[in-house]
């Protein structure tokens, strides 16, 4: 691995973080039979496995399931029915139990290509209150009380939070602690099941509207909160790069040609529908809840002259107009906030709106189905502090089931995980960047819940604990002309068994 890549300015020091994680990446990378290539990266220099569904055997889980009522039943003397009955009941509370055990007691995978450093706690955060530091002194701290106690400043840090977080496993664990399982019962599952639109208007208004300098601060100038594309993957490209990457490629992608009609859903600051107006000539309009991305949104497509073909719109996503349809959908990692209860409705809606040869572009962000107790503990905090209500992040697996069950036939799937740590990491520089503008503007708290969300958010990408889907998609109907997708397959034209 090279470690003479420029990097980039953090916190102060020119580029002390990123050629750090360079440095001490070589001392493992040499067991692989090649390193990280690209220099766009923010490469691991911890790669180290947590416990999870590898370990979780659900053939223990499905004998404790049908022991345990059994043992009831053989107590209480009662019926065959009443075990059915009693097992159905039980069923849930014992599987989340066993869980929550587990995540207690479970070890780390040994197929381990690396060893922890097995330094003391004490050597990568202060703890500033004394019944903390008493109870886990010389020991690893539960996550969910590491974030907590650091947002509520019991918690110093030594040094840089991502170059900490790339060795989060030999300071921390990722238990199911009882305030991990309070949220998840008396919030998260609330709000999976409601999802009303006074829910989702209130979700979205509270985290977008908080002031666009806050969003400013780490977004940049393209104002885009979704992930960008590497281009070039030889040099180290900056975010506006990899921005515009990913809006020429979603306009390529879904084929936007002039006066094409384009939706795009939960546009953000409504940079793609500015952008494929004023460089594809589409008459693009764009929906959002919030009130000041609306009015930024159309702004900026004013300001690029394009006010009279990009316009957003201040709505929920279920009263977009029908008709007339459009030629060509986006969605870039709005689908997330519809929520699994309402996921197919909303596809459906989608599918009604689309012109019966249009396009759909889904990007949407979602969960690893051979999960890790870390990936547990991540995404509930992610549904607590940062995407209330996003409870649409799964599995891919299920994402494809729900756009084909809706009619879709989906054309191309791309995972961008990658993608998106870089995007994050570079985020997480702007961040750090303007780091005493927002402690001034915004308070310490709120500055240290998006230092971690980004730091720690630029490792999950990476890893795959959660990724990012590409999905072209479009009416599964037989007179569609599938051969306007036709694309050259890798390698086309090379003579045959050439390198």
């Amino acid at each position: 691995m090279t470690t003479d890549t420029p990097v980039p300015v953090v916190n102060g020091h020119s580029g002390d973080l990123l050629a750090s994680l360079k440095q001490q990446a070589v001392s493992w990378t040499s067991k692989r039979s090649r390193a990280f290539s690209s220099p766009s990266i923010y490469p691991p220099n911890l790669p180290y496995e947590c416990g999870g569904a590898r370990e979780y055997n659900s053939y223990v889980l499905y004998a404790l399931i049908a022991g345990i009522p059994y043992l009831v039943k053989r107590v209480l003397c009662l019926s065959l029915s009443s075990y059915l009955i009693l097992t159905a009941i039980l069923a849930l509370p014992i599987g989340a139990l066993s869980l929550v055990v587990h995540s207690w007691l479970v070890s780390a995978p040994t197929e381990q290509i690396c060893a922890l450093p097995n330094e003391p706690l004490e050597s990568y955060i202060t703890i500033l209150d004394k019944e903390l530091k008493a109870k886990y002194a010389g020991s690893k701290i539960p996550m969910e009380v590491f974030f907590e106690s650091y947002f509520d400043g019991d918690i110093d840090l030594k040094g840089d939070a991502l170059a900490i977080f790339e060795k989060r496993y030999d300071w921390a664990f990722f238990p199911i602690t009882l305030n991990v399982a309070k949220f998840f019962v008396l919030q998260w599952i609330p709000e999976l099941i409601w999802h009303s639109k006074k829910q989702d208007e209130t979700q979205v208004r509270d985290h977008y509207d908080r002031g666009d300098d806050f969003y400013a601060a780490f977004l940049g100038d393209r104002m885009i909160y979704t992930s960008g594309l590497i281009g070039d993957s030889e040099k180290r490209e900056s975010l506006e790069e990899i921005q515009d990457n990913k809006l020429r490629d979603v306009c390529e992608r879904v084929q936007i040609r002039p006066g094409d009609r384009h939706l795009d859903i939960g546009c953000g600051w409504g940079t793609l529908v500015a952008y494929a107006a004023k460089n594809y000539g589409s008459e693009s309009v764009g929906v959002t809840l919030g009130r000041n991305q609306t009015a930024f949104g159309n702004a900026r497509a004013a300001e690029w002259g394009v006010g009279d073909s990009a316009r957003i719109l201040c709505m929920d996503y279920r009263d977009i107009p029908r008709r007339p349809r459009y030629n060509r959908i986006t969605c870039l990692e709005m689908a997330e906030h519809v929520g699994v209860r309402k996921f197919q409705e909303f596809l459906l809606q989608v599918r009604d709106m689309l012109e019966d040869d249009g396009l759909f572009y889904l990007q949407i962000a979602g969960l690893r189905g051979a999960w890790q107790y870390e990936d547990f503990s991540w995404g509930l905090f992610m549904a607590k502090y940062i995407f209330p209500g996003a409870d649409a992040s799964c599995p891919l697996n299920w994402v494809v089931a729900q756009l084909e069950t809706a009619g879709f036939e989906v054309r191309t799937v791309e995972t961008i995980g990658i993608h998106y740590s870089v995007t994050l990491g570079r985020w997480y520089e702007n961040w750090m960047g303007n780091k005493d503008q927002i402690i001034k503007t915004y308070g310490k708290r709120w500055f240290r819940i998006w230092e971690i969300f980004l730091a720690w958010s630029v490792i999950i990408a990476r890893q795959g604990s959660s990724t990012c889907y590409q999905i072209l998609a479009h009416k599964n109907r037989n007179a569609f002309d599938r051969s306007a997708l036709l694309r050259k397959p890798y390698g086309y034209g090379m003579p045959s068994g050439s390198q």
